[in-house]
């Protein structure tokens, strides 16, 4: 896993600290039920893997759009929390649409989330989900809500 020395900072941990963090997070998640995997974490740019197989199919035996869609918000999502400080605010879904442009049956998928906009209370990413050719499988626009913890 790639991390940003700023990312490291905020969080105030070492790269192995930090990993061994995110590893934790993905238990019991839907995350770890799809094998999604940290490939990348920088301020404006997060990549995340999935693997595309049975787990991930729909009954036709192709990547199910809704797996997409969830890999999408997650590579959003997790952008989102590395920007903001996680002791007062979460990062949280609020929209996402996405566009499904070709199929695909076994492999590996990667997203990409790079921001449109930064806010205080709300991030808006783009997301492409490629295949391992970088044949464009999916795109998406998440909206994220940035939330008070309670």
């Amino acid at each position: 896993m790639i991390v940003a020395d700023e990312i490291l900072k905020a969080y105030g941990m070492d790269k192995e600290a930090f990993i061994l963090h995110m590893i934790e997070s993905r238990k019991d998640t839907a995350l770890e039920t799809l094998g999604i995997e940290y490939g990348e974490l920088a301020p404006d740019r997060v990549v995340m893997t999935m693997p595309v197989g049975p787990k991930t199919h729909q009954p036709a035996g192709i990547l199910h759009g809704g797996a997409s869609v969830l890999l999408a918000e997650t590579a959003a999502s997790i952008a989102s929390a590395i920007n903001i400080d996680g002791r007062k605010y979460a990062a949280v879904g609020l929209e996402i649409n996405a566009n499904h442009l070709r199929s695909k049956s076994e492999g590996i998928v990667t997203a990409v989330a790079t921001p449109l906009h930064k806010g205080r209370k709300t991030m808006v990413w783009d997301v492409k989900i490629c295949d391992e050719e970088q044949k464009l499988i999916c795109v998406s626009r998440c909206t994220v809500a940035i939330i008070d913890r309670r």
